[in-house]
């Protein structure tokens, strides 16, 4: 008998809800079901998640177990589900080289062998012949070369077994709380975080908010896109919304249209409703009415507010002139001078004293002027004003702005050799000189022992601190964007170790409409950042590794390997690349991304095994060239990764490695210089007098609550503990 159509969408729901509570936390909603022996069942699913790299905690399998035998095999089917598309494992992963990484041949031995099979096909013959002669052959017209010559199965069935290392990776699975308690939780923690988030968890407040707008809300939503999320969904609810700018009105209709709340692409405005237009002029009118001088914060983004009130037609609501007013300025009708246009005029007459009189009514500005006022000051005397302001007004400044001009002070002390990077909220990187004068020292080490003072008063003195040593090196998440969406993933920035003989890289890719190819490439660089060689289609064998071949179409989906046995590698560091050779951008394309795999050196097995998957990002950026981290030899021969999260532009297509090796250089460089503040920093902040500082070697845990931080959630610690992993890392960053 078919289900109601009403019950199947209520448990794809459900599903969808649960299978986003598990990514963000690693934590299965309480399974639901009839009491009965679920044991056999429940060990079952624990063996099959093992083989994607996942396992059951013991609280959790002993609440499966005490269930029926249908809950624990419904409940394993829908997890799995959530965690093999978390590692890449939900799709099919084939090589080119059908054994791979054996038998992979040289580039001109495989080419040759290309052009021979070409040449014995009657089809084909006549067209390679005629390119032969002009002495140019186009790759893409031999019929064996960039598509698959075998099925998947056939690959699978060329590959031996991968033999089972006490180094794989395992990601424990824990017991949640009931569905409802988990999503209003997630939510409360997305809603308030006072990080911008990434662009996949802001899709997923929005759907969050959809479900929550009417229950508990966070204290205070300092991220003004956080905000507008939060905003449509208690628009669709009939609650007051949560505005205190004019922007947030205009952010909240870019929202209602599908556009980009961050206000840095602009948006198509739809026709709105004359309920929903009365809303937002109601919220206009409301916030100028309280503050006229918000009305400067229309030159900010006077092109969009010109478009907004096309759609909001004021002038069919005269009982709304505060809201008429946005719109004039928007046009140059009415004057409001704007708060940067009056700060500028000041520092055109030299008047540095009294701009920081004026930026101390907007303490988030003045931080973020420091290092200009103190180049510009005209000597010691305005220079000490300039720090005094700021320590004055620090304790009024987000923490992540803190942070932030922390960390912007301390890496101005590298001198003027030290390239600038540039990465915008898509990704994209690029790469300058720094011609900038340099911060006085004295003055430069004096604010950064104010914020150092200042971030040291805002964080919490736990009683008890268990350590992983090994997320010391993790940069602090100060914007989400910093951070692309998967598994493993860390901040931009951060330093992680690579345990492993074999280090194998890929990339997976499915075109929506047009004729695809994604090329992954492998860059080697000296310690000077010079080339020393390369992998990729051109490159089939070089410095111990092997690449698995080219595709160059990718309809039913298709993935490219990299294989390097690390101590055969000459260079200093192993940069990873994917380029856009023809077709669809990462944002267009139905699916793309990245990761990479550890090995021992004897475990064989397929191309793709999700048990030794480390890392895997999705690819969503406006670059050609995706670099997602960067692997370093360090002076003890070990081989550590640096996560970059950045995209070049490139070229429309045909990018390849051999073309972009000096500016990936120059990025490579940039970020590796870069030191970025870490959360050893805050550890060193936080571990005072009253805090003892524990490290975990993955032993027992303390039977007392404590705050955990570290890479994975340790099993056994007591209930009362606060744990922070990189799924909630920002939660470090204080208000």
């Amino acid at each position: 008998m078919r289900r109601p159509a009403h019950l199947c969408d209520h448990r794809r729901m459900a599903h969808s809800f649960e299978s986003l509570v598990i990514r963000h936390t690693h934590r299965l909603p309480s399974p639901k079901g009839a009491a009965g022996d679920g044991t056999i069942a429940a060990r079952q699913f624990d063996a099959a998640l093992t083989s994607v790299g996942f396992k059951l905690s013991a609280e959790l399998l002993e609440r499966l177990s005490g269930l029926c035998e249908a809950a624990v095999v419904h409940t394993a089917r829908r997890t799995l589900r959530t965690v093999s598309e978390m590692v890449g494992d939900h799709v099919r992963h084939n090589s080119y080289f059908i054994d791979f990484p054996a038998s992979v041949p040289d580039t001109e031995e495989f080419w040759t062998r290309c052009v021979a099979q070409a040449l014995g096909d009657e089809k084909s013959r006549g067209k390679v012949l005629t390119q032969l002669r002009s002495g140019a052959l186009d790759l893409l017209s031999l019929p064996a070369y960039g598509r698959y010559q075998h099925t998947y199965e056939e690959m699978l069935a060329a590959q031996d077994e991968l033999i089972a290392s006490a180094g794989d990776r395992i990601t424990v699975l824990h017991l949640g709380r009931d569905l409802e308690d988990e999503l209003t939780g997630l939510y409360l923690a997305l809603a308030g975080s006072t990080t911008p988030l990434g662009e996949d968890d802001l899709r997923d407040l929005k759907t969050l908010a959809a479900r929550c707008a009417l229950g508990p809300q966070p204290e205070a939503i300092p991220v003004r896109e956080n905000r507008a999320a939060v905003n449509e969904a208690r628009l669709g609810v009939g609650a007051d919304l949560l505005l205190d700018t004019v922007t947030d009105v205009l952010r909240l209709a870019c929202a209602l249209s599908g556009g980009d709340v961050t206000l840095r692409e602009p948006t198509r405005f739809r026709s709105l409703s004359r309920p929903v237009r009365r809303r937002l002029l109601a919220g206009l009118d409301a916030v100028v009415a309280a503050n006229p001088a918000k009305l400067a914060d229309v030159h900010a983004h006077r092109e969009p507010f010109k478009r907004l009130g096309e759609r909001l037609h004021p002038h069919e609501h005269p009982g709304r002139p505060h809201a008429a007013d946005v719109f004039a300025v928007a046009r140059g009708e009415k004057e409001a001078p704007s708060f940067e246009s009056r700060i500028e005029k000041l520092l055109d007459a030299s008047d540095v004293v009294g701009a920081v009189k004026l930026l101390k009514s907007a303490p988030g500005k003045l931080f973020r002027a420091l290092d200009l006022l103190l180049r510009v000051a005209a000597g010691q005397e305005e220079r000490d004003a300039v720090v005094a302001a700021a320590v004055e007004v620090a304790p009024d400044v987000s923490g992540r702005v803190v942070l932030s001009v922390r960390e912007h002070l301390h890496n101005r002390a590298r001198g003027s050799d030290a390239p600038r990077i540039f990465v915008n909220r898509r990704g994209r990187a690029w790469v300058t000189p720094d011609f900038r004068a340099p911060v006085p020292a004295a003055d430069r080490d004096r604010l950064i022992a104010a914020l150092d003072a200042e971030v040291r008063r805002r964080l919490p003195a736990p009683a008890r601190l268990l350590l992983d040593p090994e997320v010391l090196d993790v940069a602090l998440p100060l914007s989400g964007r910093a951070t692309a969406a998967g598994l493993g993933v860390l901040p931009r920035g951060s330093v992680s170790a690579v345990d492993g003989e074999q280090l194998r890289f890929f990339v997976y890719w499915k075109q929506a409409k047009d004729r695809t190819d994604y090329d992954l490439s492998g860059l080697l660089l000296r310690s000077d950042y010079s080339t020393d060689s390369w992998l990729s289609y051109t490159s089939l064998t070089a410095a111990g590794g092997k690449h698995s071949g080219d595709i160059t179409e990718a309809p039913d989906g298709a993935s490219e390997f990299i294989d390097l046995s690390l101590d055969r590698v000459r260079g200093t560091f192993i940069v990873p690349q994917v380029n856009i050779y023809a077709g669809e951008g990462f944002e267009e394309v139905e699916e793309s991304f990245f990761g990479f795999m550890l090995r021992d050196g004897e475990q064989k097995g397929r191309p793709f095994e999700p048990r030794t998957v480390r890392m895997k990002s999705e690819l969503r950026g406006t670059g050609r060239v995706a670099l997602p981290l960067v692997f370093r030899r360090e002076d003890d021969g070990r081989w550590r990764a640096k996560w970059l999260h950045v995209y070049l532009k490139g070229i429309s297509s045909a990018n390849r490695v051999e073309e972009n090796q000096v500016s990936v250089s120059k990025v490579v460089r940039a970020v590796v210089e870069r030191e970025q503040l870490t959360v050893r920093y805050l550890i060193d902040l936080m571990a005072g007098d009253t805090t003892s500082v524990d490290l975990w070697d993955g032993g027992t845990v303390p039977d007392e609550p404590v705050t955990y931080i570290g890479l994975e959630r340790p099993e056994g610690l007591h209930p009362d503990s606060r744990i922070i992993t990189p799924e909630n890392l920002r939660d470090l960053i204080p208000g």
